[in-house]
């Protein structure tokens, strides 16, 4: 059993590595952003939904919650897919072969960025789609309060999100390397036409 040292010392060298190992820069990078972002999101949202159609908003609450179990299903891709056969594909020049290297080279940051912050937005996002549906309502069906119909909603969302996701799962892990392969190859055509390095490459160590 592990026993903890309260006299035991840290080096700088053992700190330096904590750091690498665990990536706080990238944790407190994606914080910072996530708090900004999703202020503004839920901002413009809130903007754009609240005198929004109820029928426009309700395909707006679906196209949300098929984003967040589409994201969630790359982030798990990543995460279960191992780079070996794009390291094969690589070799032989195929296209998109060296992005899913990278994607699988910052797997943590990818999968918290798919999974947590889209994540996050999706809820957001759902939430004031769910609100504008039931303020924006004219006529209540089966005479039913908007409390009731908020909570009916709120319970169709989350069950919407859960059974999306759950099923997403499945298809993630027995489909990995063709779902990491395929956002790669979608990735590499941004960059080619825009120029923008979404994931940045991975470090190589110098062995002398």
């Amino acid at each position: 059993m592990f026993k903890w040292n309260k006299n035991a010392k840290v080096s700088s060298g053992e700190l330096t590595n904590l750091w690498k190992k665990y990536n706080f820069r990238w944790v407190i990078t994606i914080t910072i952003w996530t708090f900004f972002l999703a202020m503004g999101i839920s901002v413009f949202s809130e903007a754009v939904l609240s005198n929004a159609e109820v029928y426009f908003a309700f395909i707006i609450l679906l196209i949300i919650i098929s984003i967040g179990v589409f994201t969630d299903i790359i982030g798990i891709s990543v995460t279960s897919a191992s780079e070996k056969p794009f390291h094969a594909m690589a070799a032989n020049k195929v296209e998109g072969a060296k992005f899913a290297i990278k994607l699988l080279k910052n797997a943590g940051p990818v999968s918290n960025f798919c999974n947590d912050v889209i994540g996050d937005i999706c809820g957001i996002l759902s939430g004031v789609a769910g609100a504008s549906i039931i303020i924006n309502l004219k006529t209540l069906p089966l005479s039913m309060s908007r409390p009731l119909l908020t909570t009916i909603l709120s319970g169709l969302v989350a069950a919407l999100t859960v059974g999306g996701k759950a099923i997403g799962k499945g298809i993630a892990i027995n489909n990995a390397h063709i779902i990491v392969f395929n956002t790669a190859r979608f990735l590499n055509f941004i960059h080619k036409k825009t120029g923008i390095d979404i994931i940045p490459s991975p470090k190589i160590k110098d062995k002398r």
